[in-house]
């Protein structure tokens, strides 16, 4: 069982959502021990059977015009990178290799989606790299315990059932999504009100019925 006295925050770079996340998550860290844990969406999204919300056509219109009106109404600057979804694996390994902590995913997570750098570039990379004073950038993120770190995050979430970014994690609980936020700082204030007999019976409610996969 994890410690409850840390919250764990799961995140990935190619998440608008966890850009809209990171100023609310920062000042929490503030108050509660919070560990930035960066992992692969995508892995998620296969350990799942999922689709990502790009990869539905009017979902991906939606998603991008909804991060939008979000940031706008919470005063956050925010530009789209040059393309969407990108390639985060080389972003993902640089925060990691520069400690994993929030100020790496804040610098990152800024240059995509404040600045609308493409952090698929290497060029972008080796910027960011000086900026986390990561002093050769090829290196550590070929190093193969970086990597090994990466693999292990996923891993871990996914085996806890986190099937989404940003996801923060209390104890056994787990609250999804930017818009999560409020239900986990209700729940940090009153833990009780969450396992009443409603919560306790939305946990095991039957399933009426399952929809057939295309064959």
């Amino acid at each position: 069982m994890e410690n409850p006295d840390k919250l764990i925050w799961v995140y990935d770079v190619i998440s608008p959502f966890a850009y809209l996340s990171l100023p609310r998550i920062a000042r929490l860290g503030e108050d509660v021990p919070i560990e930035a844990r960066p992992v692969l969406f995508a892995a998620l999204l296969d350990h799942f059977g999922q689709l990502g919300p790009a990869e539905i056509v009017p979902k991906r219109r939606f998603t991008y015009r909804f991060a939008l009106w979000r940031a706008r109404q919470l005063g956050i600057p925010m530009r789209f990178p040059p393309a969407h979804p990108f390639n985060p694996l080389a972003a993902l390994r640089l925060i990691i290799a520069a400690g994993s902590d929030l100020r790496a995913a804040g610098v990152v997570l800024q240059a995509v989606f404040r600045d609308g750098r493409d952090v698929s570039d290497p060029a972008v990379i080796a910027d960011l790299a000086r900026e986390l004073a990561v002093p050769d950038p090829q290196a550590a993120l070929a190093d193969p315990s970086v990597k090994a770190r990466l693999r292990a995050n996923t891993e871990w979430a996914s085996s806890r059932g986190i099937f989404g970014v940003p996801t923060l994690v209390i104890g056994e609980e787990m609250f999804w999504g930017q818009d999560g936020l409020d239900m986990a700082l209700d729940y940090l204030a009153h833990p009780e009100a969450f396992a009443d007999p409603q919560m306790r019976a939305a946990d095991t409610l039957p399933t009426g019925v399952s929809r057939k996969k295309a064959s």
